[in-house]
């Protein structure tokens, strides 16, 4: 799962990086969040460091998550 996950116009991508940390762009904001992942089977949870959290899902190798959906990017 480690990768970066992008959205097909490219607007907001998830790199998650290999020490569990992840970092999400939008736009031209290239760290707009940064927090910590956890993966359980095909489900993800994000803990923002912030304190915002979220999850998604890998179906079919697409990451769906809050209503997005991004594509794996190798």
């Amino acid at each position: 799962m480690l990768a970066l996950w992008v959205t097909e116009d490219g607007r907001v991508r998830h790199e998650l990086l290999p020490d569990n940390r992840y970092v999400e762009a939008r736009g031209n904001r290239e760290k707009a969040y940064q927090g910590r992942y956890r993966v359980t089977d095909d489900h993800i949870d994000y803990w923002d460091d912030t304190g915002f959290t979220a999850d998604g899902d890998f179906i079919d190798g697409v990451l769906h998550h809050g209503g997005m959906i991004l594509y794996r990017r190798r």
